[in-house]
């Protein structure tokens, strides 16, 4: 199962401007939390207009809050990039 439909659908609920999500799971075979078939190591580059006025750790929280229970089980790693439209 490809995961990342189902995380474009989960971070839609921060209106993102801008959305680049990425399986990075390859360049971790073999690492722990790797799981055959990927889905497990990710990279988020979101634009939202949610992350005015809020620092850095406040921003993730947002993601980490929009992505639920994925973050338990599939994801093992998430590189997070949460900036407002003028900081991109």
């Amino acid at each position: 199962m490809n995961l990342e439909p189902v995380l474009r659908a989960r971070l839609a609920a921060l209106s993102p401007e801008s959305l680049e999500i990425t399986d990075d799971s390859a360049a971790h075979a073999g690492h722990a939390g790797a799981a055959p078939g990927g889905n497990t190591h990710w990279s988020v580059a979101i634009v939202s207009r949610a992350f005015e006025g809020k620092p850095t750790i406040a921003r993730h929280r947002m993601v980490y809050a929009a992505l639920g229970e994925l973050m338990d089980n599939p994801i093992h790693a998430l590189q997070i990039r949460a900036l407002v439209p003028g900081e991109a």
